[in-house]
């Protein structure tokens, strides 16, 4: 069953369109509180259309998850009582809590590697906002977490070109599973670590 290549299908549609730069924009502030999709998966073939504003593009997605990632913070602040269920059915459920404690304790080093890994950087900002990070904190780890993130695909497609972009078209539907397999293991990881097994 093929899941993620319609999705990235539907993202490169988008990424055509004359509103390609908003469209990436708001995708990238959703997709840091609610929205499951990378926004990656629009940033690359808008970069690869116009390599020349590949940076301006990543610098746009990075904007839009800076203040999406706000908007998480202050879910997982002020609204955690109310997403719980949400999570829940996300699987999230213990697995959050692990992740509040990884929040606690090491909050930068958290955002830092959520901003350019599989997990979920929604989870890690309600996570951060769930357990009051100082802000201050988590500014600079989300910035600096999906900043490099977003920046390096953008670098990446510029100087790739073509055959990047094929390259992840040819193997959208394996490496979306790959990654949800390091996102699973990675959440196990983080629960066996806190509770035993």
């Amino acid at each position: 069953m093929k899941i993620f290549q319609p999705l990235y299908e539907r993202a490169i549609t988008w990424s055509r369109h004359r509103h390609a730069p908003l469209i990436l924009t708001v995708l990238s502030f959703v997709e840091a509180f609610v929205f499951p999709i990378a926004p990656e998966v629009m940033l690359a073939p808008m970069c690869l259309a116009q390599p020349k504003q590949a940076f301006r593009f990543a610098g746009l997605s990075l904007l839009g998850s800076v203040f999406g990632m706000f908007v998480g913070y202050v879910i997982g602040h002020f609204a955690i009582d109310l997403v719980m269920p949400w999570l829940i059915d996300l699987g999230y459920g213990p697995q959050f809590e692990s992740i509040k404690q990884e929040a606690a304790a090491h909050g930068f080093w958290m955002l830092f590697l959520a901003g350019f890994t599989p997990i979920p950087f929604k989870i890690a900002t309600i996570a951060a906002g769930a357990v009051g990070m100082p802000l201050m904190l988590f500014f600079f780890g989300g910035v600096i977490g999906r900043g490099k993130r977003v920046f390096l695909v953008a670098g990446a497609i510029r100087w790739g070109g073509e055959k990047a972009e094929a390259a992840l078209r040819r193997n959208v539907e394996p490496v979306g599973w790959l990654a949800l397999l390091v996102l699973v293991g990675l959440v196990a990881w983080l629960y066996f670590r806190h509770h035993g097994t």
